[in-house]
Parts: C-alpha cells; structure tokens; sequence
C-alpha cells in the first residue's frame, strides 16, 4: 500500500460533530483531545492540494439523540465545516457506506486511496474503515485525528477511553487499513521520503 498526493487519495472525515463535545452524555471520560485539530490539519493539507474531501454526518433516527437532526449537535464541529463543494454524506447508522452513495461517488470519481479521521474509533470510524477495506479500497486511517469515550463492560467492568481506542486501532491494523498518525500521512501525502516498512 502506498500513499502519496499523486494517488489522489480522497480524505474522509466521519462525524465530527458538535455532539461529541458533550463528554458527560458519553460517559464523562474521552481520550485524545487532540483529535479534532488533528482532523483540521489533514482537512487543510487536501484543499491546499484540491484533493477529495467527504464529510459524514450521523443522522440519528433518535429523537432524543444530541446527534438527531433536531438538535444543534448534529452539526458540524466548527474547525472542520465543509465547504461548498464539498460532499457531505448524511448516514444514520455506523457504516459511512450504507444506505448512503458514498461507495458510488468513490468509484465514479476513480478513487482507490482513502484516509480516515472521524468519531468514534470504536464504532462509527472502525465500521467504516472495515468496510472500506472489504471493498478493496487502500484504506488509511489516522489514529491521533480519532477519539473515543469510555465504556462498561458487560460485567460492569471499567474501560477506559484510551484502552477502547487503542484495541479498537489494533484490530483494525493491517487487516483493514494502515493505522498512522497524522505527521506521518502529511509527510507521505507532501512528498518527502518515509521509511517503506510502513506499506508491508
């Protein structure tokens, strides 16, 4: 797998969303605060290059989900807003993919190299990169422009937000996609050389 801005690699960043601002409502503990900065370097570098941006929004079907269209936490976190002519693709499950046309618009523009960014990594960002992988896409994703929150196990145990992230990117590396940060997508994506066992 390579990674260069002559692939013309499409950047798609899922939901990102004001929402996510809320820890309380998650479970009171987040990891990564950096997340969201991260995703607007990368978010800059592609319109800098006119490279490809997607943005996926949740859509809850939940009336009372703070991401639910109803609420002003469906909307876009403000360092990474799109612009007009960028595509946003409204979902409302974790998958970026179903029931959207996000796959089609891939392929009619011939895209074949994806970078990720997005929340959460254990659910809407670790679907999405899954499925994007098991279409054949080359998949990246940046795994200090992704966050998460803590969870209860199902015997009540405590995971901490960090443990749940860090499993979460494990599970995906190098079976679904190359996990990196963002220094490191930035330094391929700008043309300067890096060490080739990061593709093997």
């Amino acid at each position: 797998m390579t990674l260069t801005k002559n692939t013309k690699p499409a950047l798609l960043l899922i939901d990102i969303q004001k929402a996510f601002e809320n820890v309380a409502y998650w479970g009171g503990e987040r990891n990564n605060p950096q997340a969201e900065n991260n995703a607007a370097q990368l978010l800059n570098t592609w319109r800098k290059l006119h490279l490809p941006v997607f943005h996926a929004q949740h859509c809850s079907v939940n009336p009372h989900s703070p991401l639910h269209e109803s609420h002003l936490g469906n909307g876009f976190n403000d360092l990474v807003k799109p612009m007009p002519g960028e595509m946003v693709i409204r979902k409302n499950v974790n998958s970026a993919f179903i029931g959207t046309n996000l796959e089609q618009l891939l392929r009619d523009q011939k895209i074949t190299h994806l970078v990720l960014a997005g929340l959460t990594t254990d659910h809407c960002v670790s679907t999405t990169t899954r499925m994007a992988g098991n279409l054949g896409f080359q998949t990246f994703l940046a795994h200090d422009a992704t966050a998460t929150f803590c969870k209860k196990g199902v015997n009540g145990e405590h995971f901490s937000a960090e443990l749940i992230h860090q499993t979460a990117l494990a599970s995906i590396h190098e079976e679904f996609a190359i996990v990196l940060s963002t220094a490191q997508i930035l330094n391929l994506i700008d043309g300067n050389e890096f060490s080739e066992q990061i593709y093997h």
